[in-house]
């Protein structure tokens, strides 16, 4: 059994913390700032996006809506968004699966 106090971890802005990597899952911590954002983005793979701490607006699609700790959001593969944090607030992201489809690492 692994265990993480998300809340002690000492992650660092603009350096988020991947906490476990294998064949299945990644997941990572994330600090982001007050006012600060994930610009629009979108991954390969799954994701799901937990608050901890802080508050956080998620855009997608012309759509958003507001988190504060315990918010779980779920985006599939290649779904645009952009994560803003209203707060101080502290992530974490699970990505499955690890790669997914069309990631770099899985190119020839």
């Amino acid at each position: 059994m692994e265990t993480w106090d998300i809340a002690s971890l000492d992650v660092q802005p603009h350096q988020p913390e991947v906490l476990r990597s294998d064949d299945e899952t990644r997941v990572i911590a994330i600090n982001l700032p007050a006012g600060e954002a994930l610009k629009e983005h979108q991954v390969h793979e799954r994701a799901w996006l937990v608050v901890a701490s802080g508050e956080i607006e998620v855009e997608q699609g012309g759509d958003s809506v507001l988190g504060g700790p315990g918010f779980l959001a779920h985006f599939d593969p290649a779904e645009r968004h952009e994560v803003r944090a209203h707060k101080d607030a502290r992530l974490i992201l699970l990505l499955s699966p690890w790669p997914g489809d069309g990631h770099p690492s899985r190119r020839p």
